[in-house]
C-alpha cells in the first residue's frame, strides 16, 4: 500500500452543527453513537447570550442516533423530526450523514 492510497481510504467527515434553544446560562452538551454516549464531552456554547446553543461535530457517513443533555436532562432534538426509540424505552434523534 502506498501512502496515496491509505489517503484515499481514509473515511471522509462532514461537518455538522447541532444547536439547541434553551435557557441562557444553560449547560448543553450533545452526545451519541459518535462518541459512545458520553454526556460531557462536546459542550455547546451560547456564543451570542440569546439562549441559541451550537457545536460543530466532524462526522463520518453513516446512521448516527444523538440527544443533547441540557442542565442534566437528557433530550431529544426538537428542531429534528427523525428519531427512534432507545432500550431505555425514550427516543434518540437520528442523524445521516451522506458521503
Amino acid at each position: 500500500m502506498t501512502i496515496l492510497d491509505a489517503k484515499q481510504q481514509k473515511p471522509k467527515r462532514k461537518r455538522i452543527t447541532f444547536g439547541i434553544q434553551t435557557d441562557h446560562g444553560s449547560e448543553v452538551f450533545v452526545t451519541g453513537t459518535f462518541n459512545d454516549w458520553d454526556s460531557r464531552r462536546k459542550a455547546l456554547r451560547d456564543k451570542k447570550g440569546t439562549g441559541e446553543y451550537a457545536a460543530t461535530l466532524l462526522l463520518p457517513a453513516g446512521r448516527h442516533e444523538y440527544k443533547f443533555v441540557v442542565n442534566g436532562n437528557w433530550v431529544i432534538d426538537p428542531a429534528n423530526s427523525a428519531w427512534t426509540a432507545n432500550e431505555h424505552g425514550s427516543l434518540n434523534s437520528v442523524l445521516a450523514v451522506e458521503q
